[in-house]
């Protein structure tokens, strides 16, 4: 399993971790807490899936919405800072994008932004994993968080 050597590190490491997920509702923080030990190092995780809960919960600033919409790194980044500034973790990560089915052409199916914090750096990125299938956009986000949290824990 792909969080085990995850929650290890930051267990060594004495690091919390906090997620803020949308398309992925809750299921990196369910891939942590499905190793044992995961209570050392997950914190909490925000399942932010309408923008209303991103405001909310995440202080995500609505006009960023209006602008740019969820599914953006701009969005992406005010998620990860939230979950940090509104937990008592160390490194956070957040997921927007679009699993499918469904998209437009200029937010396409498989789009998926990423952002990853520690409070002094804060990282974002888009991945286009193409039209693959909900559930297989939804796994590969996953993955790819949860490979950025482990990244992250290098230079902590």
């Amino acid at each position: 399993m792909i969080a085990e050597f995850l929650v290890a590190t930051a267990a060594a490491k004495g690091v919390k971790i906090a997620t803020a997920e949308s398309c992925t509702g809750g299921l990196v923080s369910a891939a942590i807490t499905e190793v044992p030990g995961s209570s050392a190092v997950l914190d909490r995780g925000f399942v932010t899936y309408s923008n209303a809960a991103k405001v909310a919960m995440l202080g995500v600033q609505q006009a960023t919405l209006d602008r740019v919409g969820a599914v953006s790194e701009e969005v992406a980044r005010e998620m990860c800072l939230g979950a940090l500034r509104n937990s008592a973790a160390r490194i956070a990560v957040s997921i927007t994008g679009i699993a499918g089915p469904g998209g437009s052409d200029h937010k396409p199916e498989g789009r998926v932004c990423f952002g990853i914090t520690d409070g002094a750096q804060t990282l974002v990125e888009t991945i286009e994993f193409g039209a693959i299938g909900r559930a297989n956009v939804r796994a590969a986000s996953v993955s790819h968080a949860i490979a950025l949290l482990q990244k992250a824990l290098l230079s902590v």
